[in-house]
């Protein structure tokens, strides 16, 4: 592919998004622009001027392009995917443009890794409900006890990562602090094994199920993992064990987790991501047992557009250099 030279590169960078922090932040164009001061740098508060802009855009930055804004693009090149979730980029008149699709992945690792950790500590000392008597000012020690999910502790359990890439990698270095016995699950039944006792291909996920005491789900989102997790797999897990979320919503199917909640058949769940966000007031997740839910914020961090805007001007670099690129989405397999 013929890569023009900053100087005659148009890169726009353009992201809307209700929640204001997954809006690029000034340190990206201004990093860019301090690096490239002949580049034509754009970037756009919202979608209303992308038609306008995109016809001579080399280079767009953004979280989504649907398919009708693709038409306006006869330039594009590149495509930068400021979140590592790319289900939204995957339809079939970009898989067949030729453009090159990359994403932010593994910058999102250490807070995700950190936040999961704090959710199975959460699931195992009962710290939901510590709140809630919080809030009552009561002193709740007997309840908590007595709950059918007694305290216990992380150590020598064993921890089942689903999804065994950049976040799921830092959060086994994390839980062989805690003295867990991490086992990872991925597609092809290989990653580095440096941080798992055993890692098993998606395959057999259901064989290593019922061995499980913590499940972490931290798997892409593609047509092969939609709702990964459903009853089949429930039935398959030990009694009283615990799931986590983190991946994304469509990889578990939520009907059956509040069946496997309200049987006791699961001693407890953690979601950071769920099927509609924001969760609308009415869905019973809400009112679930033993259900801790956080909005979307394991990725969240102060660091976030340091990060970004890093990953960015490295892959930029090689870009102008003519070198190649990493984290380049595979647009067969969707991630």
């Amino acid at each position: 592919m013929n890569r023009a030279k900053a100087e005659q590169t148009k890169l726009v960078i353009c992201v809307w998004h209700p929640f204001t922090y997954w809006r690029p932040q000034p340190v990206m164009p201004n990093t860019i622009r301090a690096r490239w001061p002949e580049m034509r740098v754009l970037h756009l508060p919202d979608y209303d001027c992308l038609p306008a802009e995109l016809p001579d855009t080399d280079i767009f930055v953004g979280y989504s392009l649907r398919a009708e804004q693709l038409t306006y693009a006869k330039k594009l090149k590149w495509i930068h995917s400021t979140a590592a979730g790319v289900a939204q980029l995957m339809y079939p008149e970009l898989r067949d443009s030729g453009i090159v699709v990359t994403n932010p992945s593994g910058i999102f690792s250490s807070p995700m890794a950190e936040h999961t950790i704090g959710l199975l500590i959460a699931l195992a000392r009962n710290f939901p409900d510590s709140v809630r008597h919080q809030d009552r000012a009561r002193w709740g020690q007997q309840d908590i006890w007595d709950l059918p999910q007694h305290l216990t502790e992380l150590s020598g359990k064993v921890l089942l990562i689903v999804g065994f890439g950049s976040i799921g990698r830092e959060l086994a270095k994390r839980a062989r602090a805690f003295d867990m016995r991490v086992w990872g699950v991925t597609r092809s039944g290989k990653s580095d094994s440096t941080q798992a006792e055993r890692i098993v291909p998606a395959s057999q996920l259901e064989e290593v199920l019922p061995l499980a005491d913590y499940i972490v789900i931290a798997a892409p989102e593609t047509t092969e993992t939609r709702h990964l997790i459903g009853a089949a797999q429930f039935a398959l897990m030990k009694p009283g064990s615990r799931l986590i979320n983190v991946g994304r919503g469509s990889l578990l199917d939520e009907t059956a987790l509040i069946r496997a909640l309200e049987s006791r058949a699961l001693g407890g769940a953690a979601l950071d991501v769920t099927s509609v966000e924001p969760l609308p007031a009415e869905s019973p997740l809400w009112k679930a047992p033993n259900l801790f839910i956080t909005p979307h914020t394991s990725a969240i961090s102060d660091r976030l557009w340091d990060r970004e805007t890093a990953l960015l001007m490295d892959l930029l670099e090689r870009w102008f250099d003519g070198r190649e690129m990493f984290n380049q989405v595979d647009l067969a397999r969707g991630y």
